[in-house]
């Protein structure tokens, strides 16, 4: 078992990570009948994704030799009804004001669109992600 989660009524779940203990509340969002006083769901997945891409580059520029200590993910989630489901994930990730290659940020960028998570959601799901790199404008992939 990886999770223990229980139910606490009034839409709200408590999940128990069982390896370190680490706990994680969920909420209904207003829009969906709930309080939104705690990351809801599908506020999981879209943080699951931004997590998993900004760890799978951090494997990379570990290896790389590169450092991106600081980097920083921000993600937008798009919903729709009909069924209700995520449809869209934004996810910006800005770089920390380094010195990067060319090269590197090639792998870094690779990475990124590789990661387990983004390899799990359905094809349906549009991904983006946008890197901001210190050195100049806005780079996009």
């Amino acid at each position: 078992m990886t999770t223990s989660i229980v139910y606490q009524g009034e839409l709200r779940t408590q999940a128990v990570h069982l390896r370190s203990g680490d706990r994680i509340t969920t909420d209904a969002p207003p829009d969906n009948r709930g309080k939104g006083e705690a990351f809801s769901p599908t506020d999981l997945v879209a943080t699951a994704l931004g997590t998993c891409i900004l760890t799978i580059m951090g494997i990379k520029a570990r290896d790389a030799e590169i450092d991106m200590t600081g980097a920083k993910a921000e993600v937008l989630k798009v919903m729709a009804s009909n069924p209700r489901r995520i449809t869209r994930l934004e996810v910006k990730v800005t770089m920390p004001n380094h010195t990067y290659t060319p090269k590197e940020r090639k792998i870094l960028e690779a990475a990124a669109h590789h990661c387990p998570v983004a390899n799990s959601l359905h094809p349906d799901l549009e991904e983006v992600i946008e890197f901001v790199w210190p050195q100049d404008a806005t780079v996009t992939s």
